[in-house]
């Protein structure tokens, strides 16, 4: 049997539990197959995003579950955020998680960000509050300007605004599973993620 051969019936006795796992995922909420898929970045681990937005409460609200769900991350699974773009407002907000993110901040910022725009009222658009708060941070407000302004920073956030529309996100929270799926925001949210992991587990060469 010739390698050809043996690639199509691997993937023909693959089929069915593949099948069997997506019609598990759809049982349990929305998602949709994205034609044609998107790349991804890592080819060795299976990719899933999450596309959120810093103003969107339910993004807010999903974090507590995010945070418990990746410590039962698989270690072939590879977790990425990405802020979703569909206007100047959410790509102001794009660019401060980017800044977060070159000054070596993300993981110490994100979260408490978060919490100053839907606990204490922040307006991340006002920018003599935006720099209140980030000197309360220790960090200081014209290093954080002239690296939102970074050619690195303005980069990544407009290939968020590309992400955003190639993986054709209409709201946030919406999670991706490695450029094939997109999952929209319901109670079962990270189930079905799980569920679509599983499916393309069984399904990569």
């Amino acid at each position: 049997m010739n390698a050809v051969r043996r690639s199509l019936m691997a993937a023909i006795a693959l089929a069915p539990a593949f099948y069997s796992l997506v019609a598990g995922a759809q049982r349990g909420g929305q998602f949709m197959e994205l034609n044609p898929p998107q790349p991804v970045e890592s080819t060795n681990k299976i990719e899933v995003l999450e596309f959120f937005w810093y103003g969107c409460i339910h993004c807010y609200n999903l974090e507590p579950k995010i945070d418990t769900w990746l410590k039962t991350l698989p270690k072939d699974v590879e977790f990425r955020r990405v802020p979703a773009v569909f206007n100047d407002r959410w790509a102001h907000d794009a660019a401060i998680f980017y800044t977060f993110e070159a000054m070596g901040l993300l993981d110490k910022l994100h979260r408490p960000f978060f919490d100053a725009i839907h606990r204490d009222r922040l307006r991340s658009d006002n920018m003599q509050a935006l720099n209140a708060w980030l000197e309360k941070q220790g960090v200081d407000p014209k290093k954080f300007e002239a690296t939102v302004k970074s050619f690195g920073v303005q980069s990544k956030t407009k290939r968020a605004i590309r992400m955003t529309s190639g993986y054709q996100i209409d709201g946030t929270p919406a999670m991706a599973v490695h450029g094939r799926y997109t999952v929209g925001a319901s109670d079962g949210m990270l189930e079905i993620v799980n569920n679509l992991v599983a499916a393309v587990r069984k399904n990569k060469p």
